[in-house]
């Protein structure tokens, strides 16, 4: 009896999971082999391959350029994210007068929306009137306002920054709380042992924090992969395609040329990039592991 009654208590959650996930993703699957296309549904059919060569060849969508603008967004973004996050938690790990006002001070960002982020910050490397011009002017670092957001070679630097700014809270939240849990009994035999300040951190404290290392660094890489939001609200992908990644393009084909079809071909490829990328940086990680 019991247990029936756990397994009806499940119900309400399978049925939330189903509704929201299985079938959405599911449905994207099948749509990335369809002719789905708002502006032609009367051509819906099956149609194989055909939305992923399109993707794939399409001279206008420059599919290795997006996926390099991706690695380039995902890496680029999450080694200072964890970094400085890292770091941020090691700083606030020690006690200081305030500390709990500045952490909730420097942990708020975690809570804005990433569009309201984009949005001002596009404002804040504005060409013309931005912040950012201001301040790098009046130091004398600048003679005249440069253009952050329509420079191909400054384009994709402006969009990581937001994202670092954005990221940072996050390991540093998820690392202050590993490194909180860290036994003080030995860091004290580490000191018996003669080690230092840098042996204590490479032999007592990674190693101990490595579990949630792996997992951040493995949950942030899915989120901004699929995190369009900053760069939608910056550039829209520009200039010339040059901050333009895998996700906004999925959103251009979907909410601009209303073509499903193919808007779910790249989601799909997404998922199978980062179904390998786990795969391996799991194989990975585990291997390392068993070095330490």
């Amino acid at each position: 009896m019991e247990r029936k009654f756990y397994r009806w208590m499940l119900v309400p959650a399978l049925l939330f999971l189903t509704a929201f996930i299985y079938y959405p993703v599911l449905r994207g699957a099948v749509m990335a082999f369809q002719n789905y296309n708002l502006f032609d549904l009367n051509q819906l059919r099956f149609n194989g391959f055909d939305n992923f060569k399109a993707v794939l060849t399409d001279p206008h969508i420059k599919f290795a350029q997006i996926l390099f603008n991706t690695v380039v967004w995902l890496f680029g973004s999450l080694f200072f994210q964890f970094v400085l996050g890292f770091g941020l938690a090691l700083l606030l790990k020690k006690p200081f007068a305030g500390r709990g006002i500045y952490t909730a001070f420097v942990f708020y960002g975690w809570a804005l929306s990433g569009f309201a982020i984009g949005l001002t910050w596009a404002w804040l490397f504005n060409g013309q009137f931005g912040l950012v011009n201001d301040m790098l002017i009046r130091l004398g670092l600048l003679s005249q306002p440069i253009g952050f957001l329509s420079n191909p070679n400054l384009a994709m630097i402006s969009v990581m920054i937001p994202n670092i700014w954005y990221g940072v809270p996050f390991f540093g939240i998820m690392l202050l709380a590993a490194l909180q849990s860290v036994p003080n009994e030995l860091y004290e035999a580490a000191t018996l042992d003669g080690a230092g300040a840098i042996r204590k951190f490479t032999s007592v404290t990674v190693p101990y924090v490595k579990p949630t290392i792996v997992s951040t660094i493995l949950l942030r890489t899915m989120w901004i992969v699929n995190f369009p939001d900053i760069i939608y609200a910056m550039t829209n992908g520009g200039p010339v395609n040059r901050t333009n990644i895998l996700a906004t393009q999925m959103i251009n084909k979907v909410f601009k040329e209303y073509d499903y079809g193919q808007g779910s071909a790249i989601g799909l490829i997404i998922m199978i990039l980062l179904f390998a990328y786990a795969m391996l940086y799991l194989r990975l990680t585990e291997k390392g592991g068993d070095n330490l």
